[in-house]
């Protein structure tokens, strides 16, 4: 036998699904500052990622330059050229200083 309640078992029904939207806004509400957390983690590890990674490029250049100054000859050379300004005998060098023109505007 299924009696009709009329507007209280729809009210009833309502209720129940508020109550239950509720309670999911409320977890959701309550779980916002530990998912925001977890976002600012995130972008700090790609930020940190990032750093490591132009670090460890860094260090790869530093000991490329460092390999080819212990076991290059001509890489000894030519550094000592151009830091001391030495040269082979009948070699002219010529050296280009920066321009040190002062712009001004009026």
């Amino acid at each position: 036998m299924n009696v009709d309640l009329g507007i209280w078992n729809k009210l009833t029904q309502a209720v129940v699904v508020l109550v239950a939207i509720a309670i999911l806004l409320l977890i959701g509400w309550s779980y916002l500052p530990v998912i925001q957390k977890n976002e600012r983690m995130r972008r700090e590890l790609d930020r940190l990622e990032a750093e490591q990674k132009k670090q460890e490029d860094q260090y790869q250049q530093l000991h490329a330059q460092i390999d080819a100054l212990r076991n290059d000859p001509k890489t000894v050379e030519r550094l000592v050229r151009e830091k001391l300004g030495y040269a082979k005998p009948d070699e002219m060098v010529i050296r280009f200083d920066p321009s040190t023109t002062n712009l001004t505007t009026h």
